[in-house]
């Protein structure tokens, strides 16, 4: 495909970017350069000032030590980085704000008031002598090599103040150059992009021709051909197009996986407290009972309750029965737990269900002979979905096994697999006795069950209902119960687009 490109659209765009991104950067540079540390000092004055103001204000008003003014000016020079010391005519601290190294504040008003000679500057030279009194000056540190921005005076009720703050604050300085470049970046953006509108209308035309395309395709509509005879970048784009709905089947499924996912994360943190909680009672509750009988014969066996052999086969047989049931009931609570919990990826596939159907139907005959049930399934064609399929499998071994324990009368359990619009819903029915109305909204909660006893006795968790409902949550797909004049039909869906 290389060999198409004679004139290369690359090469035409990348030298107006480069050349409108160097023009713009160079701008700015020089901007920066010779504007950006007026602007800065002249930034750093305004606070200083601004304190100044703050202050001499509530000198005025006596307010000066209230703990209003305290917390209202403390929280004003942490966020500005100043630090302010007010004395009175006694030396004596009235007012003090520093954020660090309050002493030397202190030493430098202290020699500003009496006249001692620094080396400051600010927009003029003052060489030997103090600074004029309530003006901005810039002081030097000649030891430390830092920088300060000044204001030393009296105040109108005669007590003296310093405001003081740094030039090397790297936080008040990436704020104060942000801002100030971002006014430039805007200006430089706004005619860089007018300029590349203007010289971009040479390839408008052939890439509206591929928007064009790409939005019938936003409808599925894959017929849709670039017919361009372009040979550079864009008739290489419009080739690309013409290939990709050869791809479309991996990148829907990529696509609901991830979205999936998503959905899942979202939800995942509202449902954790409650899902803990939850799951520690009911396991706590079911396990009570089969621990109880576990541990009551094992002491029976200990105490030689019996001393027959035939007594403690029994024992024996009904402890591994209620540590086998304990097991699966833990495997299942593994199980459904990973689930809830978004532990358990979801791995969207398209695949034919009714094959899928018919081969657990055949690895289930020996079930279904022993309990003297007939099964009928009508299809026969291939029905394709899309699903993670293993946990659809696991889905539709619940609902048969659930058949198959709880099916009486002329003992049928019957499958459909019926299309609905963009959809597949699967049924499994099975002759027998109604679910009560009040029930049936409580099915898919882990550990209820209708019939205790019988769910017991043939030795069910209450927890594999649950699996479903988690199962068809995270492929977002519905699920649910019925009850028929001869029995009960439970169903679920999966997509078919």
């Amino acid at each position: 495909m290389q060999g198409m490109l004679k004139t290369s659209l690359r090469r035409q765009q990348a030298a107006i970017t480069i050349g409108l991104l160097v023009g713009t950067i160079l701008a700015c540079w020089f901007i920066n350069n010779t504007f950006l540390e007026s602007y800065y000092e002249s930034e750093k004055a305004d606070v200083v000032t601004e304190a100044y103001r703050r202050l001499n204000a509530a000198a005025r008003s006596g307010s000066l030590g209230s703990d209003d003014f305290v917390q209202e000016m403390g929280r004003f020079a942490f966020a500005s980085n100043i630090n302010i010391e007010v004395i009175d005519a006694n030396s004596i601290t009235v007012y003090v704000a520093a954020v660090n190294n309050k002493e030397e504040l202190s030493r430098r008003l202290l020699r500003y008031i009496v006249g001692y000679s620094v080396n400051s500057t600010f927009g003029e030279e003052f060489s030997g002598g103090v600074p004029a009194p309530n003006t901005v000056f810039k002081y030097v540190d000649r030891r430390t090599m830092t920088e300060y921005i000044e204001m030393y005076g009296p105040l109108d009720n005669a007590d003296w103040f310093i405001v003081s703050t740094t030039m090397e604050s790297i936080q008040e300085s990436v704020r104060i150059a942000n801002r100030f470049l971002a006014y430039i970046g805007v200006a430089a953006a706004v005619v860089g992009g007018i300029l590349m509108w203007i010289l971009s209308r040479r390839v408008t035309d052939p890439v509206l021709e591929l928007a064009k395309i790409s939005e019938r395709m936003t409808h599925l509509d894959f017929e849709a051909k670039y017919q361009g005879k372009e040979k550079n970048e864009i008739g290489l784009l419009g080739s690309n197009i013409n290939q990709l709905s050869e791809s479309l089947e991996r990148t829907i499924s990529e696509l609901k996986t991830a979205n999936i996912e998503l959905q899942k994360d979202i939800e995942k943190k509202e449902q954790i407290d409650e899902m803990r909680k939850e799951f520690l009672a009911n396991v706590s509750h079911e396990l009570k009972t089969p621990i109880a009988l576990i541990q009551g014969y094992a002491e029976g066996l200990r105490e030689g309750v019996s001393d027959d052999a035939e007594s403690r086969d029994f024992y024996c047989e009904v402890i591994m029965d209620e540590a086998g049931k304990m097991n699966t009931m833990v495997q299942k609570l593994l199980t459904l737990n990973q689930l809830e919990f978004g532990n358990d990826m979801v791995s969207m596939e398209r695949f034919d269900i009714v094959a899928l159907i018919r081969n657990y139907l055949q690895s289930a005959e020996i079930l279904t002979r022993q309990n003297g049930i007939t099964v009928q399934m009508e299809q026969t064609e291939p029905v394709y979905v899309w699903g993670d399929e293993f946990k659809t499998e696991e889905v539709f071994m619940n609902y048969f096994t659930n058949a198959v324990h709880y099916c009486q009368g002329e003992k049928v359990v019957r499958i459909h697999v019926g299309q609905e619009e963009n959809r597949v819903k699967i049924s499994v029915f099975n002759t027998g006795e109604a679910i009560p109305e009040e029930s049936l909204d409580h099915l898919w909660d882990k550990f209820y069950k209708v019939d205790k006893a019988r769910t017991r006795e043939y030795g069910g968790s209450g927890v594999g209902l649950s699996i479903v409902k988690a199962i068809m949550q995270s492929m977002n797909q519905e699920y649910g119960v019925q009850n028929c004049p001869d029995g009960v039909v439970f169903w679920f869906t999966l997509e078919t687009a």
